[in-house]
């Protein structure tokens, strides 16, 4: 049992901090958050190494993900897991959100997408993951992953882009 204890250890080493934060962006609560991870690594213990090895990074995803929904779902604070969910539990007091200049960041402008995009973009950008894992996380297929994030980033682009400057707009009149 050694080498599976030395094996959990290196799997909260790697990624107990990205579980919390992104289960604190779906429970909107630090002590809810590390609930759920505990209980995520706690389900790790008890799983065959062998089955989840080659996969690990989107099953203690995927496992956190549905024990968030759970502990949600229990303590009556969702009734449906819609888009609204995720933006209303965004923490408060990032600097980039509390900015005296009002400046359209893009963390603001990501709390403006759907709560699948947002999920989306933070289990990539923020968790690293593939688009295959991801799609395995939340239950889409790769090329709905792709599809998401590619909408979510041009999303973004229009949002932060200043009005009327598209990239390549000054070039193309300039040529005529």
């Amino acid at each position: 049992m050694t080498d599976k204890a030395g094996w959990i250890r290196a799997a909260v080493d790697q990624f107990e901090r990205p579980l919390i934060t992104y289960a604190l962006r779906m429970t909107g609560e630090l002590e809810t958050a590390r609930d759920v991870v505990q209980d995520t690594f706690l389900k790790l213990w008890l799983a065959d190494q062998a089955g989840i090895e080659d996969h690990l990074a989107p099953w203690l995803y995927r496992v956190c993900r549905n024990r968030a929904l759970d502990v949600l779902r229990k303590e009556g604070r969702m009734t449906t897991f819609d888009d609204d969910r995720l933006s209303a539990c965004a923490p408060k007091g990032t600097p980039q959100q509390d900015n005296a200049t009002g400046d359209h960041t893009l963390l603001d402008s990501m709390r403006t997408l759907p709560a699948r995009q947002q999920e989306i973009l933070r289990l990539k950008f923020q968790g690293g993951l593939t688009y295959k894992q991801i799609a395995e996380v939340m239950d889409l297929t790769a090329s709905n992953v792709g599809f998401l994030i590619h909408t979510s980033i041009k999303a973004l682009r229009d949002q932060l882009a200043p009005h009327g400057d598209q990239p390549g707009e000054a070039a193309t009149g300039a040529a005529r």
